[in-house]
């Protein structure tokens, strides 16, 4: 970009430090991190809650009724995106962070307190159906909402290497939820995981939500939003303005969260059932730990890249990138090696990190200020709930049917294919941009990408 620009866009948008402080990092990975957390360890020990409050003779169907459960939380996640959106962009960024927080390490530490099918009968999984909703409606607002608080605290030309701790924290937690599991399974016999070491990873959510929402309440609002504070031009019904004036944008940003969704769920959770088809599931845990761990490491680089040149590069780079590796990455994942296994999913890493951290900053980007939370929720939730939270189910299923990793190789193909091409004709450059404007404009696809 040019100094022109640079100075337009600098007197255009309140002045931001020129490093984050610590304190607003801490406070907006956090909350991330107990979601992620939650979700690993929720899917690490889905068969022994199938069995604690879903009790059959048949597992399979003790199995599949937790698997539903954890599913319901998907299907909650776009209303949870409307409405934590909407109190994001009339009440304050901090005041959505500290309520999602709050929702989901709750409903959580709840969860783990929970007494079983044996103990209180069909109330038991009435319960645990419940608060899986409430950590759906808390996860739909948590995302984009973390993402929106750091990015407009950020300086403009390091916007994207900000955003990506939100990616990178989502990781670790993952790794750390699925390793904290194998350690109990370790350390217990069946017999005591299933009477009471399955809780323990949920109570630790309680610390974790007690220090983020301490640390969130504490926290001053946005530069971005004390403006819009400011110039008295906060929206009483952003998501209707946003609905009525932005469908367009709407459209990208639910078209890139999608692929960028069905993406992370292969990586975080497919890849480990099709590695267990040939092995050992403590093994293809352990695998799958260790990608994302490299994938943590990339998320930085990723967004460290799309500050130098641009976001749209990366994002649809990353989309074809997909389309090219599903088949001969999923051919390594369920090749019976664990070596090779862990060469492809590192290799799809690559690209995941780089869309996974543009969905953190371009959906943020993409909005106008005085909308942004509340449209950036919505889109993403739909985007990542029904589609992409539906896509391990399908990917097992295309595999069960056809008894080959071609597949859901090809479902994963065809959708980033698809949805690449899509985003190279329509997906505009918003490196540059005024995070302080407060109506949309998407401007030329070609725009310049390139920051001073």
């Amino acid at each position: 970009m040019s100094s022109t620009d640079s100075s337009t866009e600098s007197s255009a948008q309140p002045s931001r430090p020129s490093t984050l402080p610590r304190s607003v990092v801490t406070a907006t990975v956090i909350g991330n991190f107990t979601e992620w957390f939650d979700f690993a360890i929720y899917g690490a020990v889905a068969t022994v809650l199938g069995r604690v409050f879903f009790p059959s003779t048949d597992p399979t169907a003790s199995l599949l009724a937790s698997l539903a459960v954890f599913g319901a939380a998907f299907v909650f996640r776009p209303l949870g995106g409307a409405l934590l959106g909407s109190i994001g962009d009339r009440y304050g960024r901090r005041v959505a962070l500290s309520a999602a927080v709050l929702g989901i390490s709750g409903a959580t530490t709840v969860i783990a307190l929970l007494p079983s099918y044996a103990s209180i009968g069909l109330a038991a999984p009435v319960l645990l159906v419940l608060l899986r909703c409430i950590q759906g409606l808390s996860a739909g607002g948590e995302w984009t909402s973390a993402s929106a608080f750091l990015v407009e605290y950020a300086p403009a030309a390091r916007r994207g290497a900000r955003a990506s701790l939100v990616s990178a924290s989502g990781g670790l937690a993952i790794v750390a939820g699925t390793l904290s599991v194998l350690a109990l399974e370790a350390l217990l016999d069946p017999a005591q995981m299933q009477a009471w070491g399955w809780r323990v990873p949920f109570l630790l959510a309680a610390p974790l939500g007690l220090v983020g929402l301490y640390l969130r309440l504490r926290l001053d609002e946005t530069p971005v939003y004390r403006e819009l504070r400011r110039n008295d031009d906060v929206l009483a019904t952003p998501l209707r303005e946003a609905l009525r004036s932005q469908r367009r944008t709407l459209w990208i940003a639910f078209a890139c969260a999608s692929v960028t969704g069905v993406g992370f769920y292969y990586l975080a959770t497919y890849f480990a059932t099709a590695m267990s088809v040939e092995g050992s599931r403590t093994t293809a845990l352990g695998v799958v730990s260790l990608a994302l761990l490299v994938y943590v490491v990339l998320c930085p680089l990723a967004g460290r890249l799309s500050d130098r040149i641009g976001r749209r590069p990366v994002y649809v780079g990353g989309a074809l990138a997909h389309a090219v590796l599903a088949v001969p990455v999923l051919f390594l994942v369920g090749s019976g090696s664990p070596v090779l296994a862990l060469v492809g999913m590192c290799l799809f890493a690559v690209p995941q990190a780089g869309l996974n951290v543009m969905s953190s900053i371009v959906l943020v980007e993409l909005f106008p200020a005085r909308t942004r939370s509340s449209a950036a929720a919505l889109a993403y939730s739909l985007g990542v709930g029904p589609i992409a939270g539906t896509a391990p189910l399908v990917a097992a299923a295309l595999a069960a049917a056809t008894g080959s990793p071609v597949a859901p190789a090809i479902y994963l193909a065809a959708i980033a294919l698809a949805v690449g091409l899509v985003l190279l004709k329509v997906l505009p450059e918003t490196a540059h941009r005024s995070l302080a404007a407060t109506t949309a404009d998407l401007g030329p696809v070609n725009s310049s990408s390139r920051l001073s």
